[in-house]
């Protein structure tokens, strides 16, 4: 069954081809017959009632430095797609935004990945709310006095920007720090976005598991250790990946959100655990999965395609 496949992206000719999961994703696309489309986001369009893109078909291979050939710039209507993949990386501002009220206008027709309505409407700090049981002790709040009364009564905290990424202004403030209120202006001066802050967990030092799931489904997991005396282990603020398995708590947490994210087309998600707390749903750009594959075999992106298969069939 080829489909036609497009995916909306950062650049693809600049990605790390043995480590973002895009390319391993489409790269599978491809060995299964698919053919692919590419484009930025900021060449999506709405013209007199159609959504286009302008872009390239492209060919990839696992080749450094020439893994990605352009066909000729053209510009599609993203409705004759059988599958358009959501893949670009936050910023989750307006823009990002902007693209999943386009995108809901094709979708389900053609089969957004994932679902632009619910990817708009949970966010990746704001999801987990839902399942208090499972985060650690959170406050939301742009308020300096809230903020400055939950770091009162936790004394540990970290605090970062709502909708920021990749451990980029992630702070950890323990109880003998005096920075706060300079924070605060700093961040309020920024954006007008509220703040997340968040208990300190100790067990960060053991590392912050990413799991991968599919169709609400583990399919794995890699520890991101943090550097020796850094607070964050996100891989782009130079975590170190390893091989990790699932505990029990990690299956426990997965059974409670799996059923919502697959009622809300959440295909490919990847959830952050610290010790025995949910901190983070990742639906916009998670990543991961080159290195379970290389940890443990785990071929996720042919997981990814089997269902994104059945779903088409099943119409």
């Amino acid at each position: 069954m080829g489909l036609n496949v497009a995916l909306q992206m950062d650049p693809i000719g600049s990605v790390n081809i043995n480590g973002d999961s895009t390319f391993r994703i489409a790269l599978e696309a491809q060995d299964r017959g698919h053919s692919l489309f590419f484009y930025t986001p900021d060449k999506l369009a709405f013209v007199e009632g159609r959504v286009v893109a302008r872009g390239f078909p492209i060919t990839l291979r696992r080749e450094e430095g020439n893994h990605v050939t352009y066909g000729p710039e053209t510009e599609v209507d993203l409705a004759t797609c059988d599958v358009v993949w959501l893949r670009q990386d936050p910023p989750f501002d307006m823009g990002y935004i902007t693209t999943t009220h386009l995108l809901d206008l094709i979708h389900p027709k053609t089969l957004v990945v994932n679902d632009p309505f619910w990817v708009r409407n949970c966010p990746e700090k704001l999801l987990v709310l839902q399942f208090p049981d499972l985060h650690p002790p959170t406050a939301i709040a742009r308020d300096l006095a809230t903020i400055r009364a939950f770091k009162a009564k936790h004394g540990d905290v970290i605090l970062k920007p709502l909708y920021g990424n990749g451990g980029a202004g992630v702070f950890r403030l323990d109880p003998n720090d005096r920075n706060l209120s300079s924070l605060h202006e700093l961040f309020t001066s920024m954006s007008r976005e509220p703040l997340i802050v968040q208990k300190f967990l100790p067990d960060v030092v053991h590392g912050d598991k990413r799991i991968i799931l599919v169709d609400g489904e583990p399919v794995g997991a890699i520890n991101r250790v943090p550097q020796a005396g850094e607070t964050r282990s996100n891989m782009h603020a130079g975590g170190r990946p390893e091989k990790v398995g699932l505990t029990p708590r990690d299956l426990e947490i997965c059974a409670a959100i799996g059923p919502t994210l697959r009622e809300k087309g959440q295909v490919f998600v990847g959830i952050d655990v610290i010790g025995d707390y949910l901190t983070e749903i990742n639906v916009t750009s998670p990543t991961g999965i080159q290195e379970l594959e290389r940890f443990d075999g785990t071929n996720t992106a042919a997981r990814i395609w089997q269902v994104i298969e059945a779903k088409i069939a099943a119409r």
